[in-house]
């Protein structure tokens, strides 16, 4: 069983949880593929399931243009062990963002999270479905129809709960790239078994546990 995790923060109005929720879904639609969504604030819980997963997608609103301060301290945490001995290397990552703008500057908070993921080793996948509403043809409920390629970018109003915002387009956006990103990687693993890696072993992280931090390592 290929394991994919949906690792995010959703704080202010639970929009970015109503996409998490959609990734895993599908994620979830391809055979053979394990799901599992942690927030930030509950990741300590759930180290070795992050360490076991073959892909890693990320999930943060957009807040004064990059990714939440909850969501950063996560990240902060991988910067001893994880980093050091290249623990998460060669495992898929993704991300996808939401704010009240149409802008935002969401595309500066997925390239945060490439970043992050290539630190690491990771293999970002971007988003895969064309943009929609690109013409007078197109609508609101176009696929991607804020035409984001790096990752999904959504958008919902702020006077509006999360129940109805954001928009079922973006909805199925993420369920479609959490879908991608799954097929993917099983694509990859399966791969492996007829051409794995010569250079180096994978690092074996089964019940690693928490990564000691920098200081701890010194």
């Amino acid at each position: 069983m290929v394991s994919v995790s949906i690792v995010y923060d959703s704080s202010f109005k639970g929009q970015t949880e109503v996409l998490a929720k959609c990734v895993l879904e599908g994620v979830s639609s391809v055979d053979n593929i394990q799901g599992h969504m942690i927030h930030v604030n509950d990741v300590d819980e759930h180290w070795n399931t992050l360490h076991n997963s073959e892909a890693i997608i990320f999930g943060s609103p957009t807040y004064i243009g990059g990714v939440t301060a909850q969501f950063k301290l996560f990240i902060e945490k991988l910067a001893g062990e994880v980093w050091l001995k290249r623990m998460w290397k060669n495992k898929f990552a993704a991300g996808f963002t939401i704010s009240a703008g149409r802008s935002g500057d969401k595309l500066n908070c997925l390239t945060d999270m490439v970043i992050f993921a290539s630190q690491m080793a990771m293999i970002w996948v971007p988003q895969h479905i064309l943009g929609g509403n690109y013409s007078t043809a197109g609508s609101e409920k176009d696929l991607n129809r804020m035409a984001g390629y790096l990752g999904v970018m959504a958008q919902g109003n702020i006077d509006e709960p999360a129940d109805i915002s954001p928009p079922e387009s973006d909805k199925e956006t993420a369920r479609m790239h959490g879908r991608h990103v799954a097929q993917i990687t099983a694509q990859f693993i399966e791969g492996q078994k007829s051409l794995p890696f010569q250079e180096e072993a994978a690092y074996d992280s089964k019940g690693q546990g928490r990564p000691l931090t920098l200081p701890e390592l010194s």
